[in-house]
């Protein structure tokens, strides 16, 4: 079968492309626009590994130029589209919303409409769990109220979550979308936590840590949300008689204070933290968790690393990595 994943680049598209090629079942077309949010070296070197893959090929291309892209999948017909590009990170929405307006509003519109002329079987695009913003309570349902997002990135996020609803109501389009929690493991953004703290710690710099390091994160190892990824792809939702957009959850369910994390990290890494404690930061949530409830029930899935093992894997990939 053929399967085309948008942010083959990226940390998580990485992953699923190659778990996709590697079974050797599946013809992978990756997509990226090798944008430098971050040192575009990481993009290369991913798609590096993923070159002598037999059934993976690479386009560099942007999904939200809608009608090369429409023409793209008109062109190669795939079976099923994983859409993971996007612009990440939340604190970094406060800075520049405009470039989270072009990739997460205007390249996902570009994406449903490419579907919409040639249908899939099943489009599975990452949401996240910024969704869920203030005033949910831990552990986050599918069903919460997710109307109050605490930055630009969740509420492009939620934005994408209605787009999917109203194409799949109006155009019966084979659509579920994955509300990521804190995914974390070898080739990660250096923008996110894991290579952040890291870094700090290799190098002997302060280690930044907001709400003093209070707060909770549902850090999911990147296996496991590979795992749901293609356990969800694979189960289009029943068409009774309009198929639903479905929304599923994917995390680990065993929040983890973030100074804790620092710790783990200092003992894998054999150096001492330099803490500056600050308080909360805005845009930030104090606390994630995922209820899983839905999405074991539906495609069985469940976590299977933790953290301990994770943070071991994540950490001999970094020094490997960054030389240090």
């Amino acid at each position: 079968m053929k399967v085309l994943v948008t942010g083959a680049a990226g940390f998580i598209g990485y992953h699923v492309s190659r778990r996709l090629a590697e079974t050797k079942r599946c013809d992978v077309l990756g997509v990226d626009n090798l944008g430098d949010y971050y040192d575009v070296a990481l993009k290369n070197a991913r798609l590096a590994e993923l070159a002598p893959l037999e059934k993976f090929r690479f386009l560099q291309a942007d999904f939200a130029d809608a009608e090369k892209f429409a023409a793209l999948v008109a062109h190669v017909q795939p079976d099923y589209l994983v859409h993971l590009g996007a612009q990440p990170g939340v604190r970094y929405s406060l800075e520049n919303p405009g470039a989270y307006t072009h990739s997460n509003l205007v390249g996902f519109a570009s994406v449903l409409e490419a579907c919409r002329r040639t249908p899939p079987k099943h489009l599975v695009y990452a949401s996240s769990s910024s969704v869920y913003g203030a005033g949910a309570t831990s552990p986050f349902a599918e069903d919460d109220d997710t109307d109050q997002p605490t930055s630009f990135y969740g509420a492009t996020k939620k934005a994408n979550e209605l787009l999917a609803h109203s194409y799949a109501r109006t155009h019966g389009l084979n659509v579920s979308g994955l509300r990521f929690f804190t995914v974390y493991g070898p080739w990660g953004r250096p923008d996110m936590a894991p290579t952040l703290f890291a870094r700090a710690l290799s190098e002997g710099k302060p280690l930044k840590l907001f709400n003093h390091g209070k707060n909770l994160r549902d850090f999911t190892y990147v296996d496991d949300i590979v795992d749901g990824v293609v356990r969800v792809l694979l189960y289009p939702p029943a068409q009774t008689p309009v198929p639903p957009a479905r929304i599923f959850n994917l995390g680990h369910n065993r929040p983890v204070e973030t100074l804790l994390f620092v710790k783990m990290l200092e003992q894998l890494l054999g150096r001492p933290a330099q803490l500056e404690l600050l308080p909360p930061q805005t845009g930030d949530m104090l606390e994630t968790c995922a209820d899983l409830t839905r999405v074991t029930a539906a495609v069985g899935y469940t976590p299977k690393v933790p953290l301990e093992e994770g943070l071991r894997r994540f950490v001999e990939w970094f020094k490997t990595y960054y030389r240090l």
